[in-house]
């Protein structure tokens, strides 16, 4: 890939030229520099107000995948029945991540094109005893985001423990983070810096599982980063990563979340009006279910040909479903720094052009 290539994938995002300098300035050891820990405290600091949040903020050196894992594993002890809710690849995809920790999955899945109803999931709520329970909130694959209040409310109530991956959605639109128990981000989707980093929040009712939760792993689990001595963490953090990610949230908190949502929601209509105009359908057809931050559309067969020549003969690279929807779903990204309206025009025509 050249400098010329317009990259407009639904993570990993393209990266403004401030965010990939500040990972070239001379790095901090910090296990042993005494100026690291007020950084990273600082960093956690500007990471909770993106998230909106009071709860303890969590930074872990790996790619968004690790988190989903560190969660279920730091949570759920041998014979724990898990509700996993599943309108997607990934949310369908938590339960092996149950099943590894010894759990039982108790999967809730409906068909990709639809949101879940909150009655039924009461309803499965009141017939069983969950310890915790697993959902997606944007699917990044079909471009789904699910709307969880009512549903989050009814876990709460019933003393669930909530595990959300927000990876694709927090940083690009509101998030109900304050009725989650572990809302799970990811530095290289809406915040628009390299892969490497996981975000999360964990709530005080997580950390209370955590510490009477045998703990079978130690890079995936939670406990060593409760109330950390941050002067000493418990592994040689990626520091050039951390640098990146504070100028990415510097970006959005000097911006306003409000003005930054709604960038998100403005570029992603004219996305999918555009592709209405070209005759493709947005994924999956329902407009309150399609997120700001990404679209798939729906194109027959032809995917990964569209792709190929979006990116040989115009220099812009999409992505495609994946799975059995590979070849069917074209997928725009429009997260982050993406979300301007200029980059997504520019796909879009050459779109026009491509089909045509």
């Amino acid at each position: 890939m050249n400098d010329e290539t317009l990259t407009m994938t639904p993570g990993p995002t393209a990266i403004p030229d401030d965010v990939r300098e500040a990972m070239a300035q001379p790095a901090m050891n910090p296990d042993v520099d005494p100026e690291f820990g007020s950084y990273y405290e600082t960093l956690l600091d500007k990471l909770a107000r993106v998230y909106q949040t009071d709860d303890e903020m969590v930074v872990l050196g790996g790619e968004g995948i690790l988190g989903l894992e560190a969660a279920v594993t730091s949570l759920v002890a041998p014979g724990d029945d898990v509700l996993c809710l599943g309108n997607g690849l990934y949310g369908d995809g938590f339960s092996d991540f149950v099943e590894m920790a010894g759990g039982n999955p108790v999967s809730h899945s409906i068909d990709y094109t639809e949101g879940f109803d909150p009655e039924e999931i009461e309803q499965l709520v009141a017939e069983n005893e969950f310890t915790a329970a697993t959902m997606v909130h944007c699917e990044t694959p079909t471009g789904l985001l699910n709307d969880f209040d009512e549903i989050l409310s009814a876990l709460q109530d019933a003393g669930v423990l909530t595990i959300v991956d927000a990876v694709s959605s927090i940083g690009g639109t509101s998030v109900p983070v304050e009725d989650i128990d572990v809302c799970l981000g990811g530095s290289q989707k809406c915040f628009s810096s390299p892969p490497g980093l996981t975000t999360m929040s964990v709530s005080d009712s997580t950390w209370e599982k955590v510490e009477n939760t045998e703990q079978d792993s130690f890079y995936t689990s939670l406990e060593p980063w409760h109330e950390p001595d941050f002067s000493f963490l418990p592994y040689t953090h990626l520091v050039s990563n951390l640098y990146a990610l504070e100028v990415s949230l510097d970006r959005i908190l000097e911006e306003g979340l409000d003005s930054v949502f709604a960038r998100h929601e403005e570029t992603a209509k004219l996305c999918r009006n555009r592709g209405r105009e070209l005759g493709i359908d947005p994924f999956p057809g329902t407009e309150s279910l399609c997120s700001p931050t990404v679209t798939a559309f729906e194109i027959e067969g032809r995917a990964k040909e569209v792709q190929r020549r979006l990116h040989d003969d115009h220099g812009i690279l999409v992505a495609t479903g994946l799975g059995e929807m590979a070849d069917d779903l074209l997928r725009v990204g429009h997260m982050g720094y993406n979300a301007q309206k200029p980059r997504v025009e520019e796909a879009m025509n050459a779109l026009e052009s491509v089909l045509d």
